[in-house]
């Protein structure tokens, strides 16, 4: 019996040529991941669409490795550059982002080992302008952060059940650049400016996360300038 090994060739009239190498994996490709050995990458065909892919994955041995996939929605806005988005907009920034920490009307799925808040009834998201807890976490709601500029969390059960805060304009808020960007389960379509995925997913990705590991997310379109390997 003759036994053939698979071959890295293919014959054409005779000739023998090399199959083409496969692509890179897309963070091999990007300007920056974060420096990290963990990332999420959520990309959109372009920036009028409101759904895409986001894929997580993981640098080991030098390679990066898709650690898993799934359908995502984004703002029904589309998407914008980050540093040029205005608040009110439903759009989704893009760019690179730390992932702070976890929250959920839910308890933490197992194997989470990301910080991670429980949400109640006195858990609010500031997004008022006016006030010094804009774009935070507010327990209870601030005096000088009004109820109709705020996000009382647990009012979203499904929304929120698990959800990752995006360092989108965080780390030093720019006021009227948009605040409370999160990636968290899907509701019925799309978001405000948020990136959500199905429920599964996020559990899979809560559990997935290590915060030793330098987790970013990057967010950005297929092409053009806002394309993910401009980050």
């Amino acid at each position: 019996m003759l036994c053939l090994a698979p071959s890295a060739y293919a014959e054409v009239g005779g000739d023998r040529l090399a199959e083409p190498e496969p692509p890179p994996p897309l963070p091999a490709v990007m300007a920056d991941t974060g420096g990290g050995s963990q990332l999420i990458t959520a990309r959109a065909a372009d920036l009028k669409a409101t759904t895409g892919q986001v894929t997580w994955w993981e640098l080991r041995a030098g390679r990066w490795r898709a650690a898993g996939s799934t359908p995502a929605r984004f703002g029904a806005g589309g998407l914008t550059e980050g540093v040029r988005r205005r608040q009110g907009t439903s759009t989704t920034p893009t760019g690179l982002y730390d992932l702070p920490f976890a929250f959920g009307v839910r308890p933490a799925p197992a194997g989470t080992t990301t910080p991670y808040r429980r949400v109640g009834e006195r858990s609010w998201w500031c997004q008022d302008n006016g006030s010094r807890a804009y774009n935070r976490w507010a327990e209870p709601r601030p005096a000088d952060c009004a109820a109709k500029e705020a996000e009382h969390l647990i009012d979203y059960r499904t929304q929120y059940a698990h959800a990752l805060v995006i360092g989108f304009n965080y780390r030093h808020p720019v006021r009227g650049r948009g605040a409370g960007i999160f990636l968290h389960v899907n509701g019925k379509g799309a978001t405000a400016g948020c990136v959500s995925v199905p429920a599964d997913a996020m559990r899979r990705i809560l559990s997935w996360t290590r915060p030793g590991r330098q987790p970013h997310i990057a967010i950005g379109t297929a092409t053009g300038s806002t394309a993910l390997t401009r980050y």
